[in-house]
C-alpha cells in the first residue's frame, strides 16, 4: 500500500494527464468545456475516480459524461504512458456537484443579507417598548 504523500502525487500528475488529453487529443463533438476538478486515487493505487465540470446545462453534462465513457479507454493508455509506476490505475469519471452547490448556497448568503438589511431597516428609527433601562438598579441609600 502506497502512502498518502505519493497517493496525492499520483493523483496531482492523473489530473495534469487527463486535463491535457481532453484538451488536445479528443476530438469528440459531444465534449463541452470541461474542467478536471479533483482527482482521488485509492491507497493501493488501483482505482482513480476524476472528476469534472461543464460549463453549460444539463444536457451538455450528460452528453461529456457520454463522451468520456466513451473515450475512457484511450484515456486511460495515456495516463499509462504518462505515469511511472508498474500497473495502470482503473479510472471512473464524476461530475463534480460542487459548482452546483456553490450556487446554491450564494443564493442562500444572498436572501440572507436582504433579509438583515430589511430587518436593519425596520430598527433604524425603532425604539424600545417600555423603559429606556429596562434593567432594575439598586436604589441609592442616603
Amino acid at each position: 500500500m502506497a502512502d498518502a504523500t505519493r497517493a496525492r502525487k499520483i493523483a496531482d500528475q492523473i489530473k495534469v494527464i487527463v486535463a491535457s488529453t481532453i484538451e488536445r487529443r479528443l476530438k469528440d463533438p459531444r465534449l463541452g468545456f470541461v474542467t478536471v476538478t479533483d482527482v482521488r486515487v485509492t491507497g493501493d493505487l488501483q482505482h482513480a475516480s476524476i472528476f469534472y465540470t461543464v460549463y453549460g446545462d444539463g444536457q451538455d453534462l450528460e452528453s461529456t459524461g457520454k463522451a468520456l465513457e466513451s473515450a475512457k479507454g484511450f484515456i486511460r493508455s495515456e495516463v499509462g504512458k504518462g505515469l511511472t509506476i508498474r500497473l495502470t490505475p482503473s479510472i471512473e469519471f464524476i461530475a463534480d456537484s460542487v459548482p452546483e452547490a456553490a450556487a446554491h448556497l450564494d443564493g442562500l448568503l444572498a436572501k440572507a443579507a436582504a433579509e438583515d438589511a430589511r430587518i436593519r431597516d425596520l430598527a433604524k428609527d425603532a425604539r424600545p417598548a417600555g423603559d429606556e433601562d429596562p434593567y432594575r438598579k439598586p436604589e441609592d441609600e442616603d
